[in-house]
Formats: C-alpha cells, structure tokens, sequence
C-alpha cells in the first residue's frame, strides 16, 4: 500500500468523525483497552500531560510542547483534528509520523484490528501512543478527543491535567447544559493527578470540585491566581504578556482567546515545575515566541495573506466565535469580508447571531459530509440580518471575496475546522 492508500483505508474503513459526526463516536474504552493490550501498553513507557476542554485545547496543548521541547524534553504531541495532512496528529519534537511508519502500521496490524472494527480515532491513539514509544519520548501532551470521561486517550495515567473551559458543543453527546459536559470532561480527573482547570461558570466549578474531592486530588483554578498580569496585543501579530511569575512573554500566537489560554498553560508550566519538571523562565519565553514553528500549529488567528489582509481561525461554536467577533472589530478596515460555513452539528444559529451584520459574506460548505449546504446557511443568516452571496466550496467562496476586495479590506475565514483546512488546500495548491 502506498501512503495515499494507506489513508483513504483508513478514512473508509474506520468511521471518521469529520465525515459523518456522532455516528463515529464509540462509545466506552473496550476497543481502546484490547488494542492497548496488543500492542504491550505502550503509554505506560512515557508521561504524559492530559489536556481537554472545548475550546483552546489545542493551542494549549501546542505550546505546552514548544515550552517542553525549549527545556530540552523530547515531546510528543497527539492533537485532533489535522488540516492539511493526517500526519499532523502525531509528533515528536514537532516533526510529524513518517508517512511509512503510518503505512507498516496499517499492513502489519489490520489483521488483528479489523474484526474489532475500531473508530478512526480509536486506531489514531493506538499509533499514536505506540509511535511515542518507539520514539523514547519524554512526555506526551495528549489532548483528548471529544468530552473525556469516555474518550480513548482516558487510559493514560498523566503528571498533570487540564481542562481549560467548557462552553456548548457535541451536545448531542455530551449533555445540553454546561453542568452535563463539565461532568463528561471532568472524567479525566484521576486519583493522584493534579488538575488545571482555565476558566468556569457558576454551573461548573462546582463540578469539578466534586469530582476532584471525590478522587482526592488537588485541583488549581487558574483564574483565581492569573499567571497572566496583562496582555497586549502586538502590532505585528502575537501577544505581550506581563506575567506573575515568568517576567514578560511574547506569545506567538495572536487570538483574542490566546490571553485565557496564556493563563492556563502558564499555571499548568508552574505545577510542571513543582512536580520536578526542569523548566526555566527562558525555556518559557522561547517556546512561547515559537510556537508555530516549533510543533507546527495552523490555523489559530492566522494571518495568510495582505493587503487585503486576510486571516483565517478554526473556532467554530459560539464560545469561539465570542473571541473571534471581538477580534473583527478591532480590525481598521474599508470593508470586513467574511467567508463562512459551518457543519450540521453545531449551534449554527447562535453563531450567526454574534457575527455583524455590516460585513459582506460570502456563504460556502467545506468538503466533508457533515458540512452544512452553502445554500441553507445563508438561509439561516438571513434570519439574523446577514446578507451575501453563495458558492458550492470554500475555494470559489474565498476567490470571490478576494476578487471583490480592495487593498485596504479584511477578510476573515472560518466557521468550521474543515472551512479552514480546504483554505489551506486552496492555497497550497495555488502556490
């Protein structure tokens, strides 16, 4: 099998959650404990840090390793979804699984696996953790999947984890009220693992409090002592922090929402250190000013083009697009452009309530089956004052607005991880 077959296989024979959503979800650990078994319990030769939450897992999680791999640790990194290659889910030091590594896996295991029929993320995490140890790694930063109590990256025992936030998502999942899907995250918390938790509501605190004194573990609120005094926002890109106990920061990444996730990941480098991590102020200060580059993070407030300027993030609910509309807004622009799709699992109509409704949309569907027709999502932001134009792909969307713009315009696209990603293939193929 070539790597291209190897994929496809993997994408038709395994159900892919971006293709058909919940249908994808398998629900408890027994594939993931038999695979586990097989392969000689490879997570158990390495740390490991647990990251969930809804949103920020993976920019926490991206400079968490950038930090790690500064201090001289050898990290792996095991994130979700990818956008232009399935490789960017599994990495050591940044550098993604060879392709055929992915392509042995596939021929030497499909005997043993196929009978058990395993979800697509189910056989990830298996290579995943299987490829970090071969590789020696240090640490994994593995951030789970979708909720966590059920989740397959849940049999892994970490030094640390963290929940940074919970807002609306996968309800159809994990529960309609914020409490519900606290309760499902909060799974991860295990006896003897201290806990980061990012930010709370009044209906999840107490939560994670209960779950937390139920397993008899310290738990760490990290709004409640900020790492993070102040946060500017740099005219070039990225963020200054001035920070309680690492002096000043720059942070690459740029976001409205990076400063949250600044807090948490800062709090969590400060347990890291007092469970006997080595890591220094300077080790802190350079991952964070490279975090892209350093694990090969895409598509967080991104900047991908200029005059017009144009910048692209995978936020994709409403506790996203909160950050991201305040982030619009203080753009200086002659005309905000923004090309849009969502997928057919998520509050679309609480979404397109927060966008404005000055700006020209171009309306389109991301190549993935659950992406919702360009068609009805202009149908469904018409209802909340939004007008523009429809186009059958992200491609024919994203030129539009390119055509219609002038130097001093802003363009924006988002709406989904997989919007973001076939900009991605756009532009890579455009080169």
């Amino acid at each position: 099998m070539t790597y291209e077959q190897t994929i496809h296989y993997l994408y038709t024979r395994a159900p892919l959650f971006q293709n058909v959503g919940a249908g994808a979800y398998k629900e408890g650990l027994s594939n993931t404990h038999l695979l586990d078994a097989h392969f000689d319990h490879p997570h158990r030769r390495f740390k490991t840090i647990h990251v969930g939450g809804t949103n920020g897992k993976g920019s926490c999680s991206h400079t968490l390793a950038a930090i790690l791999q500064e201090a001289g640790y050898k990290v792996g990194l095991y994130t979700s979804p990818h956008l232009l290659d399935f490789r960017e889910r599994i990495r050591v030091n940044g550098v993604m699984i060879p392709q055929q590594r992915v392509v042995d896996f596939v021929q030497t295991e499909r005997h043993f696996f196929e009978p058990l029929q395993p979800s697509f993320f189910e056989l990830t995490t298996a290579l995943a953790f299987l490829y970090f140890a071969e590789q020696n790694v240090d640490v994994a930063i593995v951030e789970v999947g979708l909720g966590g109590r059920l989740d397959c990256t849940n049999i892994i025992t970490p030094e640390l984890s963290i929940i940074t936030n919970i807002s609306f998502d996968h309800v159809q999942l994990l529960g309609n009220t914020l409490a519900q899907i606290a309760s499902e995250k909060a799974g991860i918390i295990k006896r003897g693992v201290p806990v980061v938790i990012g930010e709370t509501h009044a209906e999840t605190r107490n939560v994670f409090v209960a779950k937390a004194e139920e397993v008899g573990v310290p738990i760490v609120f990290a709004e409640d002592t900020p790492e993070v005094l102040s946060a500017d926002f740099s005219t070039n890109g990225g963020v200054d922090y001035q920070t309680a106990s690492f002096g000043q920061v720059h942070g690459e990444l740029g976001g409205a929402y990076q400063p949250k996730n600044m807090n948490t990941v800062l709090t969590a480098v400060r347990m890291l250190q007092q469970a006997g991590f080595q890591i220094a102020q300077t080790h802190v200060t350079a991952g964070c000013a490279q975090v892209c580059s350093l694990t090969g993070l895409q598509g967080r407030w991104q900047q991908v083009g200029d005059a017009p300027r144009i910048y692209c993030d995978t936020g994709h609910n409403v506790g996203g697009f909160r950050y991201i509309v305040q982030q619009l807004a203080m753009q200086r622009c002659r005309r905000l452009r923004i090309v849009m799709g969502m997928v057919n699992d998520k509050d679309v109509e609480s979404v397109l309530q927060l966008l404005p409704k000055e700006a020209s949309y171009y309306f389109c569907q991301a190549s993935v089956k659950r992406s919702l027709g360009s068609d009805e999502v202009a149908s469904l932001a018409q209802r909340h004052g939004l007008c523009g134009m429809v186009y059958p792909t992200v491609s024919e969307a994203f030129e539009a607005a390119k055509a219609d713009a002038s130097t001093d315009d802003f363009i924006f696209v988002g709406g989904s991880t997989y919007v973001v990603a076939d900009l991605f293939q756009h532009l890579h193929k455009s080169e």
